[in-house]
């Protein structure tokens, strides 16, 4: 029997961070974000009295790179120092020199000042309904603790002021929450919060709808969020999970505890999909710590991960969308 022959030196396989990367620069609507950003960058290196600046792009395509590495700005030009392939992502390769890790820094503060995430949060969000991938019929509702360092082996010698600490089950936790409304049938962020780990998630509801939802989805935690005064007028249907206590002593022989056994699963399985976006930040891009100190410079960089959980979460149809 004949064999045909493999060739010996295959094409090198691909690895991981190469296949991410090519993805999301297919998905990331690069142009309408530089366009953006532009505008306010415009100029800065003269006022300083500097060199020329690096492009717009290759700033916030390292910016974007610390985001879904969750790299600090040090570790940032280490890693362009080390990695050819961070180098070609952000358009350096070959270059005579890199960004140093202030330079990284004013990028950030650039987007800080100007409050620019919001605005991208926004531009990217827009993107994706006018591709049909966020219906908005319909709003998931809940929130993540993210932890905060707790030492006060620092400067000041305290803790962050604006964290809290707050107790969930029989543990107690330092930092500051995320707050999201959902898209109920995509799953894509539409709102973030960032609060302090002690604010009720209740007391967000409200402010994490968007407006045109007709029915809403929560945890335990809200129950009782359509008696709350900001929501008096609203006419979103809330659909709120029974408490676990009450949910224990249902019977699964009695018929009406049946059916509400099977409305609590049903309620669960839209739910879910308020679990996938904390994934993505927390699990894939690594984010389970604050990274600075403050709630604003916390909550933006928050915001701009579910901005990429979005575009990661939507990559297969957009590249489809593209041919």
């Amino acid at each position: 029997m004949n064999q045909t022959l493999l060739p010996l030196d295959p094409l090198p396989k691909k690895t991981r961070k190469e296949v991410f990367l090519e993805e999301m620069n297919q998905v990331v609507p690069w142009a309408e974000l530089i366009s953006l950003i532009a505008p306010h960058a415009r100029g800065a290196h003269q006022a300083l009295g500097g060199r020329p600046p690096f492009a717009v792009e290759t700033m916030l395509r390292i910016h974007c790179l610390q985001l879904w590495w969750n790299l600090s700005d040090p570790a940032m030009e280490e890693e362009l120092h080390e990695r050819p392939l961070y180098r070609r992502f952000a358009g350096l390769d070959g270059a005579a020199r890199m960004p140093d890790e202030t330079t990284i820094l004013r990028f950030r503060h650039l987007l800080e000042r100007h409050d620019l995430t919001p605005r991208i949060f926004e531009a990217i969000n827009t993107m994706l309904a006018n591709q049909g991938l966020m219906l908005k019929a319909g709003t998931v509702v809940d929130a993540t603790i993210i932890a905060a360092p707790s030492s006060t082996k620092n400067k000041d010698g305290k803790r962050d002021p604006e964290m809290h600490q707050t107790k969930k089950g029989n543990q107690w936790h330092f930092g500051m929450k995320a707050h999201i409304g959902v898209d109920a049938d995509s799953g894509l962020v539409h709102t973030v919060i960032g609060t302090a780990a002690h604010v009720s998630d209740v007391t967000q509801a409200g402010a994490l709808l968007h407006g045109k939802e007709t029915d809403g989805w929560g945890d335990a935690g809200y129950q009782g969020v359509e008696k709350r005064e900001e929501l008096k007028d609203s006419e979103v249907r809330w659909h709120v999970a029974m408490r676990p206590g009450k949910r224990r002593t249902l019977d699964a022989n009695r018929p009406l505890h049946q059916l509400q056994e099977e409305l609590e699963k049903l309620k669960a399985s839209v739910r879910a999909k308020v679990e996938h976006p904390f994934r993505v930040i927390k699990q894939q891009f690594g984010y389970t710590k604050t990274r600075y100190c403050g709630l604003a410079k916390n909550t933006v960089r928050v915001m701009m991960l579910f901005a990429m959980s979005n575009l990661w979460m939507s990559r297969k149809r957009l590249m489809e969308a593209q041919g």
